[in-house]
């Protein structure tokens, strides 16, 4: 190098505008891109990559602060699958009949008709709240109890499924955080509220199972059989779901975390 060029460099160093933000050089063969800013490090960032759909478009992502606790339930709600639901669910399944557990999966979505209408409500979805409740009346009456599905061949008593966490979303309320909680998996801080206001509204909260040598049952011990009862009775449908989505991932707890917002996402947009 030259004098003259050295001078010339130490010119340009000691007069370059400070009010100029330092940025660092491109790689070589991108000089034309745009130019690398310096990002502060923010310690509150959540650690996951962005996510995209299959568009390329830029999809929501959600804060993970407490991974280790939420991998931990990961692992332990994957052995309770494996090692408890799942064995239950094939055993079910050889032996109750599947006309039989679609018609127990119509009683209890039909019976779960008012956390769904009272969001329609909320959600100011005035069209979904009637086709809700005339779907409600059609299987209630035609359908014998909720036991038959005669509404489905009507789009319009078809509305998509709301929830109070749906309804806290298009008020704009954000996430929160993720979580997982054990036996009732993938959540968030949002979704997590909603479902306390949810269960306030669905019915079996009113119920009580009546037991002949010990009397009535508590409205606690009647939910936590219904709820065994209806968990055991969807996962007899979808039985090999669950594994083949963990085995196509490179991190499954990351991949369902991911899952689960998009299509959290998917049904506020609705």
């Amino acid at each position: 190098m030259s004098l003259l060029a050295v001078f010339l460099l130490m010119v340009s160093t000691v007069w370059a505008d400070p009010s100029e933000p330092l940025t660092a050089m491109p790689p070589p063969g991108e000089e034309d891109t745009v130019p690398y800013a310096v990002v502060p490090y923010d310690p509150f960032d959540d650690d996951g990559d962005d996510i995209y759909d299959d568009e390329g478009e830029l999809l929501e992502t959600v804060a993970d602060p407490i991974s280790g606790f939420n991998r931990a339930m990961f692992v332990f709600n994957d052995k309770i699958y494996f090692w408890v639901l799942k064995p239950v669910a094939i055993g079910y399944r050889a032996v109750i009949p599947s006309p039989v557990r679609v018609s127990i999966k119509n009683v209890f979505y039909n019976l779960l008709m008012p956390v769904r209408l009272v969001n329609c409500l909320l959600q100011g979805k005035g069209k979904a709240a009637e086709g809700e409740f005339g779907r409600f009346v059609a299987n209630t009456t035609v359908g014998v109890l909720g036991l038959f599905n005669p509404a489905k061949d009507y789009p319009e008593l078809n509305p998509p499924e709301e929830d109070l966490g749906q309804t806290l979303g298009t008020y704009s309320i954000g996430n929160g955080f993720y979580i997982v909680w054990p036996v009732f998996g993938p959540s968030t801080l949002r979704d997590t509220v909603g479902s306390i206001g949810d269960w306030a509204l669905n019915p079996f909260q009113f119920m009580q199972l009546v037991n002949v040598d010990a009397g009535a049952l508590t409205s606690g011990t009647t939910n936590v059989i219904v709820y065994g009862v209806r968990t055991v009775n969807d996962t007899s449908f979808r039985i090999g779901d669950y594994e083949a989505l963990k085995n196509a991932a490179l991190d499954p707890y990351e991949a369902f975390r991911d899952a689960y917002i998009q299509n959290r996402n998917s049904r506020i947009a609705q």
